[in-house]
Parts: C-alpha cells; structure tokens; sequence
C-alpha cells in the first residue's frame, strides 16, 4: 500500500507541476489548465492507481508486449525521448480534430470529448470519428512500447450505477476498435470511471461537456 500511495502522490504531483496541452485548434502548446486546478483531463494518476490495483502480473504483460514489439527490449535509458517524439506525431496527426494532447511526465494523455465521439447516452462510437481513431492507431502502432489505458468519463445526469455502466461500454468500444485494427490485446486496458473523476462542474452545461469524455493514457514500458 506505501508503494501505490507513492505512485499516486508522484502522479498527481506531475499532474500540477508538468502537464503540457495542447490546444488541436490554435497547434499551440497552452499553460496547463491542471496547474491552474482546471485541467481538461484527469491525467494518469486514477489510471496508475487502478493498474496498481488490478495488475499483479505486470513483468509477464510487459515481456508478452515487448515480444511482440521490434527489438524485443524496453524503452531503457531513452524514454523521454521515446516519448517525445510519440508525442509530436500524435499532436501533427490529431491537429484540428477537437482531440487533445496532454503530457505528463513520461506519459501521454488523449482527450477525446464525448460530443464528438459518441452520440447522447450512446456507446457506439460516432462514425465521423472513427478517422480519427485510425490516425492514433498509426502512432500506437510505430509506438509499440506503451500501454493504453482507455477510460471513459461522464456528467452526472443519471443514476451512477448507468454512468458506470455507459462509461465502461464507451471505453471498451475504443479498445475494441483499437484492438481489431491491430493493437495487441496485451497492451490495452480498459476502466470505467462513470462520473467519479469529474474535471468541470456539474452545475452547467458546458461543465457537463467536459465531464462526458473517454481519455487514452498511454504509459511507456520501462522494464518486464
């Protein structure tokens, strides 16, 4: 428990003090919104928490993983750069697709509004978007040392046994489309907040918005 509770105070250290965004509309890098207590998304804290939690046979995941990528090692002493470069290529693909690009520490975090990736209490992904995804799965693909984490997020409209249960469909529609377009199983893991991990209030509209969200956390592997 010491050792989750560490991860977690790490993670949401980072989350204040170096989370980069990126704006898809302007291609400028913005001041983080996190740092200001305002941040588009959750970050990666709540999804290192959970993989903490869930996966207690991370070294074996990771060797199937690294197996199956070129090289067969892991990212090793270049993982900034790994990244940084992962980085570029998703902010020059996802560029004016309402999509975006947040870094934090060694990680990515993709932020995908639910307005334009699903329809209104809907899990099956919105097929104008679906281009979208394929841009990502380009990177993922030359990327193959990562994990995706794909979360899904909403409003507080409804009960949250049914927030739950959407939040969950969404995330695993996104893992599945992923999956069937070449991502290994091994690589992708899927969670549904429902409506705990709120980044706006609830109270208005535009809240609401930002709140119904699925984000893909994409974690570098570092070891088996």
């Amino acid at each position: 428990m010491k050792i989750l509770s560490v991860a977690i105070s790490l993670s949401c250290l980072l989350l204040v003090t170096s989370c980069a965004t990126y704006d898809p509309y302007t291609g400028e890098q913005e001041v983080s919104k996190a740092g200001k207590g305002a941040g588009i998304g959750a970050g990666v804290a709540a999804v290192v928490a959970y993989l903490a939690n869930k996966d207690k046979d991370a070294g074996k995941r990771n060797e199937r993983i690294l197996k199956a990528a070129a090289g067969g090692a892991a990212i090793g002493g270049s993982i900034g750069y790994y990244m940084d470069v992962q980085e570029a290529k998703l902010r020059e693909q996802l560029r004016g697709s309402g999509v975006s690009v947040e870094r934090d520490g060694d990680n990515i975090n993709l932020v995908m509004p639910g307005n334009i990736t699903f329809a209104s209490g809907n899990a099956d992904i919105a097929q104008g978007f679906l281009p979208v995804l394929d841009s990502v799965i380009l990177v993922l693909t030359e990327f193959n040392k990562t994990l995706v984490v794909v979360s899904g997020h909403t409003d507080s409209t409804g009960s949250g046994s049914l927030n739950q249960n959407l939040s969950e469909k969404r995330a695993q529609s996104v893992s599945d489309y992923f999956f069937k377009n070449g991502i290994i199983r091994d690589r992708l893991d899927v969670i549904g907040f429902g409506e705990t991990q709120a980044i706006a209030s609830n109270a208005t509209e535009q809240g609401k918005q930002k709140n119904r969200r699925v984000e893909i956390s994409l974690l570098p592997i570092t070891q088996p």
